[in-house]
């Protein structure tokens, strides 16, 4: 998982009727699969995201938030994503809650403008509403965007096991987290 570097915002103002901001966070739906695998493939194809079938997209749309270019289009264009899994309490090895973020990408003509940070904001927001006592992603890049929220560098025995091990060691991904 990666954000890319944000791009600085135009010097211009936007184009009549083009929003000016960040779009409106929400969280997705199963129909939302198709424009959730179209936001992420370039990102697949640049080698930051792991591909995913679409079924997984379809399967597990209540993971995702996402930033709608125009809410008043069903099923438009997306503009940003982030998956948040939950993986509960382990008592037998004292581990709390945690959330892992994932698939974490935002278009590149929105880079720089506010969606990535939006994304943040409401995944931290659905991490404490439900109570979780971390957040953990992986990235293949800087992190930047996690490192103003709070992340850092950790270890990956302290992240949930299924996660973890489901890493590919190959993709050399810097694991961060936050403690909530």
């Amino acid at each position: 998982m990666i954000t890319a570097t944000p791009r600085p915002a135009p010097l211009h103002a936007p184009p009549a009727g083009v929003p000016d901001g960040p779009p409106a966070v929400r969280s997705a739906r199963e129909e939302d699969a198709a424009a959730l695998v179209a936001l992420s493939q370039p990102f697949v194809r640049s080698g930051a995201l792991r591909e995913r079938p679409a079924s997984l997209y379809s399967a597990h749309a209540a993971d995702f938030l996402v930033a709608d270019a125009d809410v008043s289009v069903p099923g438009g264009p997306l503009e940003g994503c982030v998956g948040l899994r939950v993986h509960p309490a382990d008592p037998a090895t004292g581990r709390g809650a945690a959330g892992v973020l994932y698939n974490f990408c935002v278009a590149g003509h929105q880079q720089g403008r506010g969606v990535g940070a939006g994304l943040m904001r409401a995944a931290l927001a659905v991490a404490r509403a439900k109570s979780l006592g971390a957040l953990f992603t992986a990235t293949t890049g800087g992190g930047d965007l996690f490192l103003r929220y709070g992340f850092a560098p950790t270890a990956a025995r302290v992240a949930p096991p299924a996660w973890a091990n489901s890493l590919d060691p190959r993709r050399n991904a810097l694991i961060l987290a936050r403690s909530l």
